[in-house]
Order: structure tokens, then sequence, then C-alpha cells
């Protein structure tokens, strides 16, 4: 973690301005465990205890109190020229951190800068890996934002859902099975390619097999997405995939799809962040731009190829 990371210093400013962590956290809609939490980053970043026990409160040392001498100022500085409108877009220099899966960062990344380039082009838009627990990466102020599922309903978390990913089979047009309507047999006999971050060769589709009585090989696992429709272009693999993520393969005519052979429900995509950055002018517009690019983008290739997906 950098000096310049604007979260954390953020989080320092507080906890010097009320000189304890729980009150501290209730300003930051924090838990207390995520504040401290953010002064270990300190204290390893910096070297230094940082805050040390005072009473029922604590007290910064010297190195703090000297580091607070030079960022005070500059910190009520960057939160008024946060407070921006629309026309003053242009001169924000800012980065938000967004937490995302490959294949939300695909999706999202060339339309969003599009837009930044056009509207905001001194923000800059980092992704950071997404794995397990995006509530926790907003909670400790480690991301301004989640894209991909949300696991929970935390008080301080805000949550809007952007669209339902329906699974689909996919696989090259010369395909065995590209000519004749995709049945369960067929489908469990085929030799499956799947995309898992963790390698384990099973998902949310063998555990439908398993309640149906039946299961299939996976023989290819891989554990991003970029390479998938590549692979599924040159070999007789089938796949189980978000439709949204292979919709200009099918565009191309490099790969087709068809409906699954059983259901499985859609998983729902959604947009996150914390209820600190909820009158973030900044933060709210960059929001507005994720729904844009659903509304003019993702929901009419979805519409497109309706008839490959289980709408229920």
């Amino acid at each position: 973690m950098a000096l310049n990371d604007l979260n954390l210093m953020v989080i320092f400013d507080v906890i010097m301005q009320e000189r304890s962590v729980t009150k501290a956290s209730h300003r930051l809609a924090m838990t207390q465990p995520s504040v401290s939490n953010a002064i270990s980053r300190m204290r390893h970043v910096w070297q230094d205890p940082v805050f040390v026990k005072d009473g029922r409160g604590i007290k910064p040392t010297p190195f703090a109190e000297s580091i607070w001498q030079k960022v005070r100022q500059p910190l009520v500085d960057i939160r008024h020229a946060y407070q921006v409108t629309k026309t003053d877009l242009r001169q924000v220099a800012r980065t938000i951190r967004i937490a995302s899966t490959d294949w939300m960062t695909d999706l999202f990344w060339l339309p969003l800068r599009k837009r930044i380039e056009q509207h905001a082009p001194l923000l800059n838009l980092h992704a950071v890996p997404y794995r397990v627990n995006g509530e926790k990466l907003l909670l400790d102020a480690d991301v301004d934002m989640v894209l991909d599922y949300s696991e929970g309903s935390h008080d301080h978390i805000h949550s809007q859902l952007l669209f339902n990913n329906h699974f689909v089979c996919a696989m090259h047009p010369q395909h065995p099975l590209a000519k004749k309507q995709l049945t369960l047999a067929d489908y469990c006999l085929s030799e499956h390619l799947l995309m898992s971050l963790s390698g384990d060769a099973k998902g949310a589709v063998d555990m439908v097999l398993a309640q149906l009585g039946h299961s299939r090989r996976v023989a290819m696992t891989v554990n991003h997405c970029a390479n998938m429709a590549k692979i599924l272009a040159h070999t007789n693999l089938i796949t189980t995939i978000p439709l949204p993520l292979i919709v200009n393969e099918i565009a191309q005519g490099s790969l087709i799809i068809k409906p699954l052979p059983f259901t499985l429900p859609p998983a729902p995509i959604s947009m996150t962040w914390h209820m600190r950055q909820q009158r973030d002018d900044v933060h709210s517009w960059l929001r507005s731009q994720v729904l844009e690019v659903v509304k003019d983008e993702i929901a009419p290739l979805i519409t497109a190829n309706s008839e490959h997906i289980q709408l229920a």
C-alpha cells in the first residue's frame, strides 16, 4: 500500500481527529475490525506504530503527528475537489479502484474507458482482482466498487442489480453437435471446458447434473476466460458459459450456442459500493456510466440471443 492510497489516508485523517477506533468507525461507516486492519496496514507501510493506547482511547506517535501535519490540508482540498458537478468532470484527477473478475473487466472496461475519455479524461480506472469477498474489500476501503456477484446485505453496502448472467452451451460451428438439438445425454457424453478460479474441476453445473443422476467429463480447465473462445473454436470441447462473454464470437461466427438441456438459474450481476461514497459526485457519475453500458451494450446482446437462454 503506497502513501498515496487515498482511502487509507482518509481513514488515517478521521482516526487522528477522533483519537478513537470506535468513533472513527462510526464516522467512516466501517466496522471496528476494518479500521484496526487499516491501522495495521499503516504500520506496515510506514514502519511505525502510528497509534498507541492512551487510556480508553489512542494517541498518535510523533511520526503520525508529522504525517498528519503534511496531509491534513491537502485532504481537505481533495474533499472539496470531489464535490463537483458534471460540468467539472474534465478537471477531476482521481483514481477509482474496482474489484472485478476478468470477464466483467472484458465486458465493462472498453466502453467505460470511451466514456471516461469523452467526459472525465483525468479519471483513472484501476482493476483489482476479485476472488471471494467483495463486501470485505468495500468495508476495508480497499476498493471503491465491486462489479460481479453480490454476496450479502451489510447495512453499509449498497447494491444494484445490473443484469442476469444467463448460461448457454457454446461450441464451434463444425462441432458434431452443432446441427442437432442438444440433449442431456449428448451434453453428458461430451468433453467439457471449465473456467475455474480455484482449479477445482467441478462447478454449479456438476451439482445440477448430480441431482439429475448424471455427470460429465471436464476434460480441461482454465483459470481465466481470455482464451476460452479460442480453445473452443479449435477443439471439440464444449463449455457452459454466461452469454455476454461470447457475444462477439457468436456475431463473428466462430462459435455457436445452444440452450442447456437442464435448468441452470442465471447468476445475478450487481454493482456494489460503500455508503461512504453514496453522495460522492464522481463515484455517482461512474455508477451512471456502468448503468449506461448495461442499457446500451449488454442488454441488447442478451435480448438478441434470448432464444438460446432460459428466461425463467
